[in-house]
C-alpha cells in the first residue's frame, strides 16, 4: 500500500467514525434519553464530584485532583485501547459529545474514588489499599455495570480488571505522593 492509499483509506474509516458517532447519538436520543439507566448515568456523572467536595482533605486537595487527574487519563487510554480492539463496550451511552469515551465511569467514578481511596488510611500500604480498591472496582462495579447493561466485558475476564484498577490505583498514588508540592519557587 502507497502512502497515497493509506491516506484514502484513513479518510474512508474516518468517514465510518463519523457514522458511527452519529448511530450513537441517535441511541442516545431515541433510545436512552430520560429512562431510569440515563438518569443513572448522568448522577453518576455529578453526584461523586459533589460528595467529594463535601468530604474531600482540603489541604491535599491539589494533591488529590492530580491523582485524579492522572486516573481520568489512565482510565480513558486504557479503554481507548480495549474498545479500538474490541476488548469490551460500553453499550449504554449517556451524552453525544464523544460518546464512545465520555462516560461517568472514567470522568467521575474512577477519579472520586481513587481519591477518597488516597485520603482514607494514608499511613495504611499502598499495595494493601490498592488491593481492596481494585477488588471492589473489578468484582462489585464492574460486576454490577455489566448487570445494569453499562458495561459489557465480551468475555474479557474480570480477574483482568482488578489488575488494571490496581495499577491505576498505584500510578495515582505515586502521584499523589510526589513530596515537593510545596517548595516555593526562589528563582527571580
Amino acid at each position: 500500500m502507497t502512502v497515497e492509499q493509506g491516506l484514502k483509506q484513513t479518510d474512508r474509516a474516518y468517514d465510518q467514525l463519523v457514522e458511527v458517532n452519529q448511530m450513537m447519538t441517535d441511541a442516545i436520543f431515541n433510545a436512552f434519553l430520560f429512562t431510569w439507566q440515563w438518569w443513572l448515568g448522568i448522577g453518576l456523572f455529578i453526584f461523586p464530584w459533589f460528595i467529594w467536595i463535601l468530604f474531600r482533605d482540603k489541604k491535599n486537595t491539589g494533591r488529590l485532583l492530580l491523582a485524579g487527574f492522572i486516573t481520568i487519563i489512565l482510565s480513558l487510554l486504557i479503554d481507548l485501547i480495549a474498545i479500538s480492539y474490541g476488548l469490551w463496550s460500553y453499550p449504554m451511552k449517556f451524552l453525544p459529545i464523544s460518546p464512545v469515551l465520555f462516560l461517568p465511569y472514567h470522568l467521575s467514578l474512577a477519579p472520586v474514588a481513587v481519591m477518597f481511596v488516597l485520603q482514607v488510611g494514608p499511613k495504611v500500604n499502598l499495595f494493601f489499599k490498592g488491593i481492596i480498591f481494585a477488588g471492589i472496582a473489578a468484582f462489585g462495579g464492574m460486576n454490577l455495570f455489566d448487570a445494569i447493561g453499562f458495561y459489557n466485558p465480551r468475555g474479557w475476564p474480570t480477574f483482568y480488571d482488578f489488575f488494571i484498577f490496581l495499577i491505576i490505583y498505584i500510578v495515582a498514588s505515586l502521584f499523589y505522593k510526589v513530596d515537593n508540592y510545596d517548595e516555593k519557587i526562589s528563582h527571580t
